[in-house]
């Protein structure tokens, strides 16, 4: 028998729009809905209560999250989406190599990193799809960083200071890069 929580609704709500429940978020309720899932016996039962609506309820390190099983046709869409992800989590990188998950910083931190980092400009200046055309570097850089938060990837922690913390559901895409296999062969070959 499934013992469904009085929370399961509000779980539902926020993983049907793709967001993540993650144990580092700095709101109170995303938290409260983390410790309710981390529970192995809730997880299991809201995991097959889900499942029965084509839901599948997955578990990542320090996160939650949705997935479905879908047809093949949307490969191409998918991997469209993968190429871009990689390409933030480069840029965020070479902002800062110790950028991860709890790491904290301002829009005004990467515009200054871009005065004097050709690299990071470079890797701005490639991101066309987002909507980052803009000529500002302060207006591309809030762009890139307004689709890490809408994807729930960061969050406003202080609004004064506009400081961004990451949460744990920036594993998901560190797993997706580490999850690219690139035999050694192949590795070193020069395309024609």
């Amino acid at each position: 028998m499934l013992m469904l929580t009085k929370y399961t609704s509000e779980i539902f709500d926020v993983l049907r729009r793709g967001q993540f429940i993650c144990s580092n978020s700095p709101y109170e309720d995303i938290q409260r809905l983390y410790k309710i899932l981390d529970d192995p016996s809730t997880f299991e039962d809201l995991y097959e209560y889900f499942y029965q609506i084509n839901y599948i309820l997955e578990q990542g390190n320090e996160y939650f999250y949705f997935s479905r099983t879908e047809k093949n046709v949307d490969l191409d869409r998918k991997l469209d989406i993968a190429f871009a992800w990689i390409d933030i989590l480069v840029f965020f990188k070479t902002f800062d190599s110790s950028f991860d998950v709890g790491f904290r910083f301002s829009p005004s931190d990467v515009v200054n990193q871009l005065k004097n980092n050709a690299d990071l400009k470079s890797k701005l200046d490639s991101f066309k799809k987002i909507g980052t055309d803009k000529k500002n570097y302060s207006e591309r850089v809030k762009k890139i960083i307004e689709k890490l938060e809408k994807d729930n990837f960061i969050a406003l922690e202080n609004e004064i200071s506009e400081t961004y913390k990451v949460l744990s559901s920036f594993n998901y895409l560190k797993d997706i890069v580490a999850s690219i296999n690139i035999p050694e062969e192949v590795e070193n070959e020069i395309p024609e």
